[in-house]
């Protein structure tokens, strides 16, 4: 009578592992297609945090297969750049890159840097780390 019962529960599992739980079934003549129309869309954002000196920001607009738009952000050496770009249909991204300001570094944010030259590199040793200890 065990045994019975040990094989009953073992094809019942056998069947519940064989069907597809969890994934969506499809009959030929039940397909319902939810294709959209032309994508319009318009939004803006932007951060401006004073503090930090973080402001950056982007507006776009989408028409079917034309889209516009314009981003911009305050970079470290204190210009704002702005990149307006477009793409219409199969003509690619076409973008206009400005700066306004002019370029300002502080003396103390760069210390003097001088690059070794190659005859000054030393190779480095591992005879210092010793042999590896396991234990």
């Amino acid at each position: 009578m065990r045994v019975q019962i040990v094989l009953l529960l073992g094809l019942a599992a056998v069947v519940a592992a064989d069907r597809s739980y969890g994934r969506p079934r499809y009959s030929s003549g039940s397909f319902e297609s939810f294709e959209s129309g032309e994508a319009k869309y318009d939004f803006d954002w932007a951060v401006r945090h004073g503090p930090s000196r973080n402001d950056y920001g982007q507006k776009e607009s989408r028409d079917g297969e034309h889209t516009q738009g314009s981003y911009y952000v305050q970079l470290p050496d204190g210009r704002l750049q702005t990149v307006r770009y477009l793409v219409d249909g199969g003509s690619g991204y076409i973008a206009d890159v400005q700066y306004d300001g002019e370029a300002r570094y502080d003396s103390a944010s760069f210390e003097s840097y001088e690059r070794p030259s190659f005859e000054s590199y030393e190779r480095p040793s591992f005879e210092s780390y010793g042999r590896p200890r396991y234990g």
